[in-house]
């Protein structure tokens, strides 16, 4: 087996020795998060970023403790979301949400579908639950389908470039079969994907900030995929399919009383593409790895299905697709690990920190299969406002382990890995090459 070799050398940053060294929104901090975050347990679980708050004269905060992250994140009261926030600003400018400046469909649809902790809930349970949440198991046998064709492709060869051959275009596939779109369209969806989250891997500090030109570029993209969305909309209201767009024109949105508007049935969608692509690809390639490191575990799995489910979400707390995000506001002053944090700090939310914070998990850096309440980690954030695709992500990285367990008999590192990771807040390694066994029969 071609062994994993630190790549600190990729990294402008060197390795954090002492708590001055660290700075995880720095070029290259990506190399060195894991290694920060010990230190930052130990030295400063409340590390203030002066003048980084959202208003003049405050400050960001960065929470790494599980138990801090875990009590913000269920009471989006006491710590309104900073979308909330936005979504208010434009209910009280008095604009219509889509004739608003720099306001996407996702952001337009908010303003009317789920102004409040009361409709965001609701929105949940009535729009997006039946198709990614709860109800994603429907998609069972649509994701084997598509996980098996793909492992077709390279089946015979012994080597792949895991991401780019099963990793990134599995979810890409997936979200087009629920959401209705042609997979000949998967390309365009994936460049569209692509700028959505453009300020998480390119923007500056924890606030992932772009320039006005990089913001104005995003939205000309974009405006191809709004108007992509509404011919879909109108066709699909004409000539509706088994598909989520299909269903979201027609059903009544209880909570409201009425069918959703185009624009309402674009936002939705939206925020579908942004949540569908990027998290399972992240977790895809990160479970990889950790099976390559712990080749023990391969064979296990092989035998008992009754795994994978453990095992991808161990994977997920250890090697936390979406690191952290700056989403929460102090709506009073507030005491973090006996840090005080006044009223208006912003809060840097390190999910990757707390699922691995020594206070909360035994030998946090070892995958264990054994561990209790093996799904009460952060990856998904938690609480009222969860990922709302976490379920199809779930059942799409079981589903995908189970099609490989099925053809595989063994995998490995490949030769030429750097293990560079890209920028941004995800952690996601730019490829990855690997060996494999295919399996008798």
């Amino acid at each position: 087996m071609t062994d994993k070799t630190p790549n600190h050398s990729l990294s402008p940053q060197r390795c954090p020795v002492t708590l001055a060294d660290i700075d995880l929104f720095a070029e290259g901090a990506q190399e060195h998060w894991y290694e920060a975050y010990p230190i930052l347990h130990a030295e400063a679980p409340v590390l203030r970023l002066p003048g980084e708050g959202m208003y003049p004269d405050t400050d960001g905060y960065v929470l790494t403790r599980y138990e801090d992250i875990n009590t913000v994140v269920k009471d989006p009261v006491r710590f309104p979301p900073t979308l909330s926030l936005g979504i208010q600003a434009l209910l009280d400018s008095g604009v219509p949400p889509e004739e608003a400046p720099l306001t996407n469909a996702m952001l337009a649809s908010m303003a009317t579908l789920r102004p409040t902790n009361e409709l965001y809930r609701t929105h949940r349970q009535e729009l997006t639950d039946p198709w990614v949440g709860p109800g994603a198991s429907r998609h069972t046998e649509m994701i084997a389908r598509h996980a098996n064709a793909l492992i077709d492709d390279w089946i015979d060869r012994g080597e792949m470039d895991f991401i780019h051959e099963f990793a990134r275009p599995l979810p890409q596939r997936v979200m087009a079969s629920v959401l209705g779109f042609p997979q000949e369209d998967i390309p365009r969806l994936a460049e569209w994907g692509t700028a959505q989250v453009e300020a998480f891997v390119h923007g500056r500090t924890h606030r992932n900030l772009l320039t006005d030109d990089q913001i104005r570029a995003q939205f000309e993209k974009l405006d191809g995929f709004k108007e992509y969305v509404y011919a879909w909309v109108k066709e699909k209201r004409a000539n509706p399919k088994d598909d989520m767009i299909s269903w979201l024109c027609q059903v009544e949105y209880q909570a409201l009383g009425r069918k959703l508007t185009d624009l309402e049935v674009n936002g939705v969608v939206y925020a579908m593409l942004i949540g569908g692509l990027e998290t399972t690809q992240y977790a895809l390639e990160e479970q990889a790895q950790l099976l390559c490191e712990n080749p023990q575990y391969f064979q296990q799995l092989k035998a008992n299905r009754d795994l994978v489910r453990p095992f991808t979400e161990e994977c997920m707390r250890l090697r936390s697709p979406t690191q952290g995000l700056s989403t929460r506001i102090c709506s009073q002053d507030e005491v973090f690990q006996g840090v005080p944090v006044p009223k208006g700090s912003l809060l840097h939310l390190r999910f990757g920190a707390g699922n691995v914070d020594p206070k909360e998990w035994e030998c946090p850096y070892e995958m264990r299969l054994d561990r209790k309440a093996v799904t009460r980690h952060v990856a998904f954030s938690a609480g009222p406002r969860v990922c709302p695709g976490a379920g199809i992500s779930r059942v799409e990285q079981t589903v995908a382990w189970n099609c490989l367990l099925d053809r595989l008999d063994a995998l490995e590192y490949g030769e030429g890995n750097t293990f560079e990771h890209q920028p941004g807040i995800m952690l996601g390694t730019l490829s990855l090459k690997l060996r494999f066994r295919r399996a008798a029969g």
